[in-house]
Order: structure tokens, then C-alpha cells, then sequence
């Protein structure tokens, strides 16, 4: 075998492996959260406003604490209580100070200011992203289940309302088996699945 034979099988043999000889595979876009049309933004979440054209003040910004976000050249806004097509237009207003037909969009990129939480006997406690309906015996099952000693018997779910605290019980054993499954109600955000 001569060397150019020897080359020319080598070059051969890296293009028959899949992918060889292909570019790269473009970068893919930040994930967007399936957020619906009348979705509230609240702290912690993350958004991604979009300038069309004008990519050095595009970006990702996380809401704080405080519900305001902070925009390149715009300064601060609030963003916190606003459904993403609201805060889209009052950016749109007040970039319109400076870039002459702004074209702005507004996508949620990750839901962190929906939460739910898990506490007492499960193997994980804590706080769970509600990304979508989620029943209590799924919030449990996020919270990789009851433990060996739990009262699968005596579960609450607490809700803070306007009008007050409700409580609903759970029981757990009962849902499993098929029964009184209207106890497995839909969670909401800020409910405390309490498992004693």
C-alpha cells in the first residue's frame, strides 16, 4: 500500500462515520416556558425581551424579589403582576424614547415564581415549580413519595386565600385505591402539601 492509498482510505474512512465531514449543528435558542397567553409574571422568573435589530441590549433578565426588572438604556421597570404582552408594551413605550420603531418581544424562558411545597414525612421535602396543573398525589410523587412512617391517612393541603386559610384533607391511601378521588384536587401556587 502506498501512502497516498493509505490517506486516501484514511480520509474515507473518517467521512463514513456519522456526522464526519458536517458542520457544527447551529446553536439551538434558550428554552421558552409554556407560559399561557394571560400568564402573570411574578419574582424569580426568567424572561428574555427580545429588540429586534438591536442585539446589544437583547437579553435574558430574571425578575427580582422587588418584581422589577432591569433593561439596557431603558433603566428599570416593573414586570411583576404583568401578563407578558403588558410589560411587551410598556417596554415598546418607553424604548420608543430612544430607538426610533422599536419592535420588542417578551418571552417567559423559565417559571420560577409559581411554586408549591411538600412538607413532613416524603423522602424529598420542598418546593416544587408549578409548570402546570399538578394534583397532590403528583406533588408527593415529586417529592419522591412518603416515607415509611408517614400518616398516609391524615394529609392537608393548606391554602392561603384572600378570605383566609383553607384546609383540605388527603388521603392518601384512599386516591391509590381509587377512592374519594375528588380529595386529589389541583393544586395551586403557594399551597403546602403537609404529610404528618
Amino acid at each position: 500500500m502506498t501512502l497516498h492509498t493509505a490517506i486516501v482510505a484514511v480520509s474515507l474512512a473518517a467521512l463514513s462515520y456519522p456526522g464526519a465531514g458536517q458542520p457544527a449543528a447551529p446553536p439551538q435558542p434558550p428554552p421558552v416556558a409554556e407560559a399561557a397567553a394571560d400568564y402573570v409574571i411574578g419574582a424569580e422568573d426568567v424572561l428574555g425581551v427580545v429588540f429586534w435589530r438591536e442585539p446589544d441590549i437583547s437579553g435574558d433578565v430574571t425578575v427580582r424579589p422587588d418584581g422589577r426588572i432591569t433593561l439596557p438604556v431603558i433603566g428599570e421597570m416593573q414586570a411583576a403582576g404583568l401578563t407578558p404582552a403588558k410589560l411587551q408594551a410598556q417596554i415598546v413605550a418607553a424604548a420608543g424614547k430612544y430607538l426610533t420603531a422599536p419592535n420588542v418581544a417578551v418571552v417567559v424562558r423559565t417559571i420560577n415564581s409559581r411554586r408549591v411545597f411538600v412538607t413532613g414525612r416524603v423522602l424529598t421535602p420542598g418546593s416544587h415549580a408549578l409548570k402546570g396543573p399538578l394534583t397532590v398525589m403528583q406533588a408527593i410523587a415529586l417529592a419522591g413519595g412518603l416515607t415509611e412512617f408517614a400518616n398516609a391517612k391524615g394529609i392537608t393541603v393548606l391554602r392561603a386565600t384572600a378570605d383566609g386559610n383553607q384546609r383540605f384533607k388527603f388521603n392518601y391511601k384512599d386516591v391509590a385505591n381509587g377512592k374519594n378521588l375528588e380529595q386529589n384536587i389541583l393544586l395551586l401556587p403557594g399551597d403546602t402539601v403537609v404529610v404528618p
